[in-house]
């Protein structure tokens, strides 16, 4: 496992030079699809495939639950049946997963596929977009905290189920899954899909059969597939009937993480994986917990497990964890896609990225982001202790980010793929009225504990609108001092400044200005080396770059050479293996006379810009936290002098 992700810079980064994209798989046989498709089992429908543990609970004990009568019963598995398949399966499965960025999904590919102005829209709509792509995503940060709490002790919570005298072992064993389960993290996508898929699968065939039992022994609750059911029992609860679609929207939370984790096993896996495996095994236990509510209404404490024989209590509960532990996983694989997506637009720092597979491009682990998850998870078991107390906090994020993606999926269809707008407008103008029929009953969770993931939400929104607009005063700033390096060049042939023996490199993101360092160097020691080196390391979209496409190094004259050097993501890029490579092409150097000069910024809050004065000091303070060019480029540390540069935002 390697770390690919570019250095902490303050500045935008370089554009890239374009290697055929090596993005999510594309199967051609039926045997990579199915083997693709049983990871995805275990990555991607952990948590849409947990939800039958409290979804249905909720509904009828929840803080705005119905009484469990056999009118309410079918009335609300016709909502969650419907939901899953107006939800999940037509809008994500069928039409929101083709609005894939080089294979990438989540919420940010769409904002990339949108037009940018002046070719498609104002820079004031494109503006707005991106504030509501970047509000969609913090969202999803905020339900990527919540989701393995609940989902874990939804599970462990089955102890007591069987036995009272494990209560207070819950919460110490919840935390204890947590914590192994984001140990694990660092084995990457491939390695937990290829164990949790098979779990999972065997998951989906447990809830699948005991569903289908319960419905044999009730085939009344099959009424509940007719959608006159759903609107019968909207129309006879009234307000209360809209209320409790708060709680309905709990089988549906994993859609948004379907998309995001779409460039972990592509398009075609996880369709296959959803139709023929999650979707049918989630009908029939959904079903057979009605069944069972119409035969036992008071089963409805906790119907999921009421389905299970005594025998098979515990086996049952063993399987949850597992499963449950499983099911965070979506979340957790979602935020990192998140994350790095974020980086590549320019609304995150750069942290450290490692990508885990050779073979597919979206499978990554972020550590930073991993420890600040764990941390976060865990604060929210031991403050809440419940899983139906976090579940008064569960939705709110996910359904605002839901109808998020419908508005930026209808500018895609309308601005990007060129649909007509007869077309696109009603389709999409479905998908919002469930969203926001969704959302509204889910407001009403703020005061029971939604204002967590709101709170999440509306910090790492700050933090991302200030990095982005930190990055867009710096970058004008810098613009006004920005000098040639022909035209440095030049004047050093004419000046013809003292030289000193050795290799000086100077780490630059551009390939065509000298680098401030040089500048600030050249200014106060008016000396130059006898070779200056301007070394801009790029990223490439491949795992690994051929021997030939890796360098390009252009002599610039009086002593001055430009090398670029491509890596792929899988590579750890390392200025000394470079230089050594630049020897083929005429470059010369020593390891042990070669110094490497990079600048640090200093950023001032006392510039003008119009940033206020504490977004100024946190754009700093997440400046001088990221990850470090000398760490990211393998370089010596008793071989790099760091010129600190003074700049006013």
């Amino acid at each position: 496992m390697t770390a690919t992700s570019p250095p902490g810079a303050v500045l935008p980064p370089p554009v890239s030079p374009r290697a055929p994209r090596h993005a999510a798989p594309a199967p051609t046989g039926w045997r990579a699809t199915a083997a693709l498709a049983v990871g995805a089992l275990g990555v991607v429908y952990g948590d849409i495939g947990t939800s039958p543990l409290y979804a249905v609970r909720e509904c009828f004990n929840g803080p705005h639950g119905v009484a469990a009568t056999a009118a309410n019963v079918i009335g609300l598995l016709s909502l969650v049946c419907w939901s899953l398949t107006l939800v999940v399966t037509v809008k994500y499965v069928l039409f929101i997963v083709r609005a894939d960025h080089d294979g990438e999904g989540g919420i940010y590919a769409l904002l990339s596929l949108v037009p940018r102005p002046p070719t498609g829209h104002s820079p004031r709509s494109y503006r707005i977009l991106a504030l509501a792509a970047m509000a969609g995503a913090a969202l999803l940060y905020g339900d990527g905290i919540i989701t393995p709490a609940i989902s874990v002790l939804s599970a462990i919570e089955g102890l007591a189920v069987a036995t009272d005298r494990a209560q207070p072992l819950v919460v110490p064993l919840t935390c204890l899954v947590l914590l192994l389960l984001f140990a694990a993290q660092r084995q990457g996508t491939a390695r937990i899909g290829r164990v949790f898929g098979p779990l999972m699968l065997a998951w989906f065939a447990a809830i699948g059969a005991l569903g289908l039992a319960a419905v044999v022994a009730s085939p009344a609750i099959l009424r509940a597939l007719d959608p006159t059911s759903a609107v019968g029992f909207l129309a006879a609860n009234r307000v209360h009937g809209l209320v409790v679609m708060g709680a309905v929207v709990l089988c549906v939370t994993g859609g948004e993480a379907l998309y995001a984790d779409l460039g972990h096993f592509g398009r075609r896996p996880i369709r296959v994986s959803w139709m023929l495996v999650a979707f049918p095994a989630l009908l029939l236990n959904y079903l057979g917990q009605g069944a069972l509510l119409l035969q036992r209404p008071t089963a409805a404490a906790n119907p999921f497990y009421g389905l299970v024989p005594a025998p098979l209590l515990y086996p049952m509960v063993a399987l949850s964890t597992v499963a449950t532990v499983i099911a965070s996983q979506a979340l957790i694989s979602g935020v990192f896609s998140l994350t790095q997506q974020g980086m590549h637009l320019g609304y995150l720092p750069r942290l450290r990225i490692v990508h885990t597979s050779a073979a597919t491009r979206g499978q990554i682990y972020a550590p930073q982001v991993n420890r600040a998850l764990t941390l976060a998870c865990l604060v929210l078991v031991v403050a809440f202790g419940s899983s139906s107390r976090l579940a008064a906090a569960y939705g709110i994020a996910v359904t605002a980010t839901m109808a998020i993606t419908s508005a930026l999926f209808y500018v895609v269809a309308t601005r990007t793929w060129r649909w007509r707008r007869r077309y696109a407008l009603p389709l999409v103008a479905a998908f919002l009225a469930v969203d926001l029929a969704f959302l509204g009953p889910n407001l009403l969770k703020v005061p029971d504990g939604g204002w967590v993931t709101l709170a999440v939400a509306a910090a790492v929104s700050l933090a991302m609108a200030t990095w982005r607009d930190g990055r867009t005063a710096l970058a004008e700033r810098m613009a006004r001092v920005r000098f040639p390096i022909e035209m440095f060049v030049a004047d050093v042939a004419r000046c013809q400044p003292q030289r000193v023996p050795g290799t000086a490199v100077f780490m630059t993101l551009s390939a065509t200005d000298t680098p401030m360092a040089l500048l600030h160097h050249f200014k106060h020691t008016p000396a130059l080396h006898q070779t200056i080196v301007l070394l801009s390391m790029a990223s490439a979209d491949a795992p690994e770059v051929t021997a030939e496409d890796r360098l390009a190094v252009t002599d610039l004259g009086q002593g001055f050479f430009r090398v670029v050097s491509r890596y792929g993501y899988m590579e750890r890029p390392a200025a000394p293996e470079v230089l050594l490579q630049a020897a083929s092409q005429g470059l010369i150097t020593h390891p042990f006379t070669t110094t490497y000069f990079l600048g640090r910024e200093n950023l001032l809050t006392s510039g003008t810009s119009s940033m206020w004065k504490w977004r100024k000091g946190l754009f700093s303070f997440m400046s001088r936290n990221a990850y470090t060019a000398p760490a990211f480029f393998g370089i010596p540390p008793d071989r790099v002098v760091e010129i600190g540069v003074q700049l006013e935002l």
